[in-house]
């Protein structure tokens, strides 16, 4: 979804939505910000990935990258924003790593879900006030023949 990392002045933090517990696939981050967050070119973060291509995903390797389970070849490499600063701090040697989880900044969908919830709750205060003013047509007629003075 809308998240993030970036490596800056020492820091490491990730930016994504709070997942539910048995929901990972929002908290993981792809190659080009695996690659944005270590300033390292794309082919480099590829040759400290630990992948195999026997073996779809090979154990866990210190001395390398290693990318989330895959169940098909296809899949793209993705990474949890702990095994990354782990990789900065312990084979690249970047002083003072921290992870940062935090939330996604609005999406559209949720500008406009926020939108619509303010323009209910407009309408629900208009139809609060025209609660005690008439609503047929003929009531109407009535408040303004007596509002007007005989000729």
């Amino acid at each position: 979804m809308g998240g993030g990392t970036q490596f800056t002045g020492g820091q490491f933090t990730s930016t994504h939505a709070e997942a539910p517990a048995g929901d990972n696939s929002d908290n993981l981050i792809g190659i080009d910000e695996v690659q944005r967050c270590l300033n390292r070119s794309r082919a480099s973060v590829y040759r400290y990935t630990n992948t195999d291509p026997r073996n779809l995903n090979p154990p866990f390797n210190p001395r390398k990258l290693n990318p989330e389970y895959r169940s098909d070849q296809k899949d793209p490499l993705l990474f949890h924003p702990n095994e990354v600063a782990r990789f900065a701090r312990d084979v690249l040697r970047i002083k003072e790593v921290t992870v940062e989880v935090l939330n996604s900044p609005s999406t559209a969908t949720q500008q406009l879900l926020g939108s619509i919830l303010e323009e209910l709750r407009a309408i629900r205060s208009l139809l609060g006030e025209a609660e005690g003013r008439p609503t047929s047509l003929e009531s109407r007629r009535d408040q303004h023949d007596q509002a007007r003075p005989a000729a």
